[in-house]
Order: structure tokens, then sequence, then C-alpha cells
């Protein structure tokens, strides 16, 4: 049977109208199909039927058998531990950053070295060589497995082997932080700085900081590292400790785009989304197609966008194949013939009806705009409900604004939490956008 040598790709007719490609990176094969997208497990042991046909059914059997998930550390009750980590709130333009000590947001893996060894951000084993962690100290260091921009698939099938590979080499381990050390943060970069000269590895790097002097100096940043193919940035506030969890200390902050594409297929939809949408698979104005399997309420799933319209989804970035990564579904495009007519929401707290989400013309939009403008001030606000959480977009009408999301228990909760959230801006005088 055919095989693909690392690196190696080939294109393979589907059902679609474009030929689906199969790639092979460091082992990890892939397809572009959307039965492979949408599987919930790791990368490395999703297989189709398209690789299947390819390699033969026991070359796949031989490969999904051997490719065993990287070795947990388990705690007592036979659980995989966590790592004690810092992690990240999002920006919301609610804290001044003039001070804040600025660096890229790397698009690889989080890494944290315990003294003896890499661990995910779930406990996972890491199994990487001897060389490459020779020089380490023997105390924690927080920091991410990187090899470029826009390389993210190739670093995760590079980590997730469990031969020690080769592959290594192409990796870099850049830290920003010494977990264990006490005081500030400019003290712990200080001792991160002297543990990556005493290591003497070209694998091992200090992430570059620098002082944010304001807002206009964080969105220079930020388009700067943008236009180069970065992810985003992340902002650290100055003198602060290492808390372990989600801190106000640690912001990220990233640019997401919105485009329209038009719907082609509806994908079934599998586990709690069995007999409803699972996904759509839809097409760019250049014949490129993917899945937008996100960003759905239980209403959209039931009754979704028929095929043949054109929907607005949010992204972060595009693939090198010019696929939009991280899709979102936002909203059904109004008809071209509709004119946006600015109403004064009578939204109360209490109020749960305007939560519905349909058009007039019977499309599901789970997506709502507020716009406020007054003097020299234009600002827009939306707000979006799916399932159990609650998405927030806002910033200066013409940009694409920040965005934050929440996750409740359970649907009740979420729209009683954007009922509160909408309640409050049209209390300030913002009004919504309603397409007649």
């Amino acid at each position: 049977m055919p095989d693909l040598q690392d690196g190696e790709s080939t294109e393979i007719k589907g059902s679609a109208r474009q030929p689906y490609i199969l790639k092979n990176t460091g082992g990890v094969y892939s397809c572009t199909c959307p039965a492979w997208r949408n599987q919930s497990i790791g990368i490395e042991r999703r297989t189709c039927k398209h690789l299947r046909h390819y390699r033969g059914e026991q070359a796949e059997q031989e490969r999904i058998g051997s490719a065993l998930p990287a070795r947990p550390v388990s705690a007592p009750d036979g659980e995989a531990k966590a790592p004690p980590l810092l992690l990240a709130h999002t920006w919301t333009n609610d804290v001044d950053l003039s001070g804040w000590w600025m660096s890229e947001k790397l698009d690889g893996v989080r890494a944290y070295w315990d003294g003896t060894q890499f661990l995910s951000r779930q406990g996972n084993l890491f199994h990487a060589p001897d060389w490459f962690v020779e020089m380490l100290p023997s105390e924690p260091l927080d920091g991410e497995l990187w090899l470029d921009r826009k390389a993210f698939q190739r670093t995760v099938s590079i980590v997730r082997r469990q031969d020690k590979s080769e592959h290594w080499k192409e990796l870099s381990f850049l830290v920003f932080d010494a977990p264990s050390q006490s005081g500030s943060f400019e003290d712990r970069l200080a001792y991160v700085r002297d543990c990556v000269t005493r290591c003497s590895s070209k694998h091992v790097q200090l992430l570059g900081h620098q002082q944010c002097h304001g807002v206009d100096h964080l969105r220079e940043e930020l388009t700067r590292v943008e236009s180069l193919g970065g992810e985003g940035l992340m902002l650290r506030q100055p003198g602060s400790l290492y808390e372990v969890g989600r801190s106000s200390t640690l912001l990220k902050v990233k640019t997401f785009h919105d485009a329209e594409a038009t719907v082609v297929e509806h994908l079934p939809g599998a586990g709690r989304h069995a007999g409803r949408l699972g996904a759509l698979l839809v097409q760019l104005p250049d014949g490129t197609q993917f899945s937008v399997g996100t960003g759905f309420s239980d209403a959209a799933r039931e009754n979704p966008p028929a095929v043949g319209c054109t929907i607005t989804f949010r992204y972060q970035e595009l693939t090198d194949r010019g696929v939009p990564r991280f899709p979102s579904f936002v909203r059904v495009r109004s008809d071209s013939a509709a004119v946006a007519t600015v109403i004064q929401s009578k939204t109360t707290a209490g109020d749960t009806s305007l939560l519905t989400g349909l058009s007039k013309t019977g499309n599901t939009n789970m997506t709502r705009r507020f716009e406020f403008n007054e003097g020299s001030s234009a600002k827009f606000w939306e707000i979006t409900t799916s399932d159990t959480s609650v998405t927030v977009r806002y910033g200066r009408i013409g940009t694409s604004g920040q965005e934050q999301t929440k996750t409740f228990p359970d649907q009740a909760a979420a729209d009683k939490h954007a009922n509160k959230l909408i309640s409050e801006k049209t209390g300030k005088g913002y009004v919504e956008l309603v397409p007649k």
C-alpha cells in the first residue's frame, strides 16, 4: 500500500467538491475531511475512511494501536495530576496596562518543568530527549515548547511522540516564569535569566518582555506581532506573585476577525448533539471548505441555518492553507434588502423573550448588537448566548474590539446573566441594532 513520508501530503477525492488532503507530520497523519477534524480525541489517535483507504486498514490499525497517549503523572487516586500553573484572563479594556510587562503570546505548547521532566497543563508527560533537558535546573520553570509562528500542529506532533526523537531539535523551551521562587515578577524574571545563561543551551531561551507605555503602544505591538503571524500578547502585572489558577495579574490580548461563508452541508452531531446539527460545512468565496462546530445554541442545532444561506463566523487567524482557525458561528447574515433599524431596547432583568434570537426571516441568531453614540464616543457591544456560555465583544465602532466568554452550570443561568448585562447596557444609553 502507498504511504506518506514525514512532511509529504497528497490529495484524495471524497464526497466534497474539493479533494481532501492527507498529510504526515512527524508521524501524525491528518486529513482535511470533517470526520477527521471533528473528533474530540488527540490528533495522533485520529483516523478516517480516507486514511484507511489510502494506507490500508492494517497499517492504520497498527498506527493507532501504537500511538498511545503520553504517560500521565499519577496522583494517589490514579488520576493525572495537573501542575500548579498560573493561568490568564482575557483583557476586557477595563485595566490600564501602562507599566505592565508585555510579551508575545506564543502559538506553542505550554510546558511545566518540575525539575526532572516536562508536564503538560493536564499533567501528561512530554518525552523530551535527555540532551534537551540535561542542562535544565532542578527547580520548576514555566514556559512554552515552541517551534515557530503558525507551526502549532507540527509542535504538537513532536511533543506527543514517545520515542524521544531527533525532531526535538526543531523546538525551543521559551521560559517566562519560575513558579517556586518567591518575590516579585521582576525578581523571578531575573532568576530565569540567570538559569538560561547557566544552561548555555540553544534550546532553552528567555522569553523577551518589554514594558507597555499605554493603549497606543499595546495596539502597535499587537499589530506588529499579528502581522508577523503571531497569536497575540500576554501582559504581566509588575510586582505580582506567581498565583496558581486564573489570575487578573496575567492578561491575554488577541484580535478576532469576522468573515462570511456559504453553508454547503449540515454535518450530523454525536454524543449530546446526536440527532441534530453537529457542525456546518461552509465554503469561502475562493472555494475553501471547512466546518464550523461551535457558537450554536440548542435552538440553532435543532433548526440550523439553511443550506445555501450566508453566515457570519468569527475566527482567530488563517492557517497556511487559508483555513480559518477556531471558527465560531455568530449569526445568519440578514437579507441583503433588510435595513438595520436602531431601536431602544426595553429589556429588563427578568425578561428572557428577547433572548430567543429569532429574526423575522425565521433564522436562528443568538448574537445581538448594541451601540452608543454620544459626542466623540462611538462604541459597540455585542452579546452571544450559546448553550451554557455567554460571550461579549465590545470596543470602538470600526474595530474588532475585545472579547470575553463566561461559562455557567446550565442554560438558565447563562440566560439570566445575559439579561442582566443587557439591562445594564441599555440603562447606560446603548441602543440595539435590529434587522427588519
